[in-house]
């Protein structure tokens, strides 16, 4: 079969799959509009099924609509003369016939596991190139010679094109999914079990956050009646990266993951600055945890001496042993510090209110004792009394307490030397960093939510009305989509998708966990993740020599075994997709120079003129005159992206040097993790190196050039050739 006759075959094919899904968009629409337009007429109960419907109509079309693209991607021919078309969702016919085979289904699994060596039944399998609707190429892997010839079939063999022209094709600012050219060890990782946690290391440009995408989509297909209600939770490195991953889910299928940085867990705190590293090391600490508890454990006080106070003319008295003896009840509960603070509150107004029956000498039935005790909780001498034994207090009240006030963290962090302590202590009104996250979870699960109104009479109340505006805002931070039908039937309350619920509920227990750049993460930040998901299914990738946080991990099962013991297990992706063979060369020279702890790399593909050298006495504005000249040329030919990356102390520079940083973003190593672009132009590599990890992804983020410019020096390891040196 020559190629033009393969194409229109597979056209027909095409068209009648792209038919179905118009035809089912078709349907949900008609259905949607029906349901919108009985109204908000009827019982409850009714409404709420409308509601729901109308809910997951929605959700029907938005997915149909997101699989647009590339919808037919494959096709299987198998032993047995079956023919299955492979793409993001199942389609059927009318009649329930298979049109499209969903790439996470078992039948679709040979589509990317079969070799020449175990062709698992597969005689041929075909990748299909689509431009909008078009079928604009077909390449063919025969895994079964001899059985394709019996069959009279035919191919032209081509191998990796479908993956090489992915790979090729220009950069649009946001993550393409790999759903079409997934690759065998890439293919393990996805389908890898649920249970347990799932390490997956690799190198840059391995793919290490597309597996990891597509392996929270095979989940959801594979464990939905497990995961649609809890709900799968990514966590991504930065809200400019997860605007770049944010359509990928979508695209295959899903809209059931909820995506959002560590920051945006944390409710209703602006996060505002970047911590200095040696802060950031302590912060990240295990023993800090530790340090929050006694903190918490001593806001608890005795007041010095008994208080006389004045009720209708009646003097009740506050003793210090009622106190002690009242905190020491509600400790026993193993509650919370907020919500033992109500049994305290509870036990001291019952004693005092006794005292006040004594002094009137009558007997009072039960609603007149409700009524003395409500006249003591009124009493502002009262409330002022039993907020300093036992204040109300949000978690950023405790730590902006902490750390301005030396004689409270001496005694909370006494194990901490006093050069770790004075790094903690700061001014009251300093802003949160982000290794305050953490610490700002941990507080608040020792704390607990404050009772409604408790806040309002004696707490820190400017705080406490920040803390009920922001209550709602744990995602704003990333991007959100979740598909949550479950329970959208129940006719109690509003119909709140998975991510509506989550947000309300700090407490909210995930199904699985993914952790992108998991390398950055502090045993602090572990602690936080750890209670979102009690079954301790995770998927973490990352890579260690890509560490920049200086409480991040340098050896994973240092990290991992404490938390996960033996259920953890380690995947390693060894080929490297995105990144040119001699810019690879290069970086990883550098890291092992470094001492870096690299992974074993293979480049898939190499690019003519890929790394190049310049050298210049004003290294910031050549490397924004090479920024626009490429900014220019992709333009020109097709569209594509630059960047720059930077040292901090270069970035104003380099935003002056390009004029329009909308076109060409200028970024630190850290900002850049994670993303990619198909011409990055390195800025004083001598100066990010101060940081080897940074350096090591900085050198790795292009898909087709690497531009290094410099004006004295580069680092070890990094030397040009001799004839690029000016």
């Amino acid at each position: 079969m020559d190629d033009a006759s393969g194409i229109a075959a597979e056209q027909i094919v095409v068209d009648g799959i792209y038919a179905r899904l118009d035809q089912l968009r078709g349907e949900a629409s008609e259905r949607l509009a029906t349901v919108r337009g009985e109204g908000p007429s009827g019982s409850p109960q009714n409404r709420s099924e409308r509601d729901a419907f109308a809910a997951m109509y929605g959700d029907r079309i938005a997915q149909l609509d997101a699989v647009e693209d590339r919808l037919c991607f494959g096709r299987l021919d198998l032993e047995t003369g079956e023919r299955l078309s492979i793409g993001r969702i199942g389609i059927a016919d009318a009649n329930y016939v298979p049109l499209l085979t969903d790439w996470r289904a078992p039948a679709a699994a040979a589509f990317y596991s079969a070799t020449a060596a175990d062709p698992q039944g597969v005689v041929n399998r075909r990748h299909l190139t689509t431009v909008g609707r078009r079928v604009v190429s077909v390449e063919d892997d025969v895994l079964d010679v001899d059985a394709l010839e019996a069959s009279g079939g035919e191919a032209s063999l081509a191998g990796e094109g479908a993956l090489l022209a992915s790979l090729n094709a220009r950069r649009t600012g946001k993550m393409s999914d790999i759903v079409a050219t997934i690759q065998a060890e890439q293919d393990a990782v996805i389908r890898a079990p649920l249970e347990g946690a799932l390490l997956v290391q690799g190198g840059p440009g391995t793919g290490k956050t597309a597996v990891a995408l597509h392996r929270a989509a095979y989940l959801l297909y594979h464990h939905r009646e497990r995961l649609e209600s809890s709900g799968v939770l990514f966590i991504g490195p930065s809200t400019a990266f997860l605007r770049y991953v944010d359509h990928v889910l979508p695209s295959l299928g899903e809209t059931g993951a909820i995506s959002t940085t560590l920051a945006g867990l944390v409710r209703g705190v602006p996060i505002t600055a970047k911590e200095r590293d040696e802060v950031a090391a302590v912060k990240g600490r295990a023993t800090m945890s530790r340090v929050l508890s006694v903190a918490v454990r001593e806001r608890q006080r005795l007041p010095r001496e008994d208080q006389e106070v004045s009720i209708d003319g009646k003097v009740i008295v506050i003793r210090r042993s009622d106190i002690a003896d009242a905190q020491a009840h509600a400790r026993r509960e193993g509650s919370p510090y907020n919500s033992a603070r109500v049994t305290f509150v509870q036990d001291m107004i019952r004693c005092l209110g006794m005292q006040l029956i004594e002094h009137l000498g009558e007997s009072l039935g039960e609603p007149d004792r409700r009524d003395i005790e409500k006249e003591i909780r009124d009493n502002r001498d009262v409330r002022v009394a039993l907020n300093l034994a036992w204040l109300p207090l949000t978690p950023e009240y405790l730590l902006r307490d902490l750390f301005s006030r030396p004689h409270l963290l001496d005694h909370a962090a006494s194990r901490l030397s006093r050069a770790d302590r004075e790094l903690l202590r700061r001014p009251v009104d300093a802003p949160f960093t982000d290794a305050d996250v953490p610490l700002l979870d941990e507080a608040a699960e020792l704390l607990g939510e404050i009772p409604g109104g408790e806040s309002a009479r004696g707490g820190p109340s400017a705080d406490e009305i920040e803390y009920a505006r922001g209550v709602l805002d744990i995602f704003g931070g990333g991007i959100v989509t979740a598909g949550a039908l479950a329970q959208r039937m129940t006719v109690r309350g509003p119909r709140l998708t998975v991510a509506e619920r989550a947000a309300n509920d700090r407490e909210w227990a995930f199904g699985h966990v993914v952790v992108d750049e998991a390398q950055e993460l502090s045993p602090m930040a572990w602690r936080m993740l750890l209670r979102r998901c009690p079954s301790k299914s995770f998927t973490i990738v990352g890579d260690v020599a890509q560490t920049s946080f200086a409480a991040g991990a340098r050896w994973w099962p240092e990290v991992l075994d404490p938390l996960f013991r033996e259920s953890w297990t380690e995947r390693t992706l060894t080929v490297s997709y995105r990144i040119p063979a001699s810019v690879a060369e290069a970086a990883q020279g550098f890291a092992r120079a470094a001492g870096l702890p690299v992974s074993d790399l293979t480049a898939a593909r190499d690019v003519a003129d890929a790394l190049r050298y310049s050298k210049a006495e004003e290294p910031v504005a050549e490397a924004g005159r090479l920024a626009r000249a490429h900014a220019d040329r992709l333009r020109s030919s097709g569209g594509g992206t630059c960047a720059i990356i930077v040292a901090e102390r270069d970035r104003g520079g380099a935003l002056g040097a390009v004029a329009d940083a909308a076109e060409i973003p200028v970024l630190t190593a850290s900002e850049a993790k994670g993303l990619e672009y198909d011409v990055v132009v390195v800025v004083e590599p001598d100066a990010i190196a101060s940081k080897p990890g940074d350096l090591y992804v900085a050198l790795t983020r292009p898909t087709s050039i690497l531009e290094v410019v410099y004006a004295e020096r580069l680092p070890v390891g990094l030397a040009p050739p001799p004839d690029d040196y000016p």
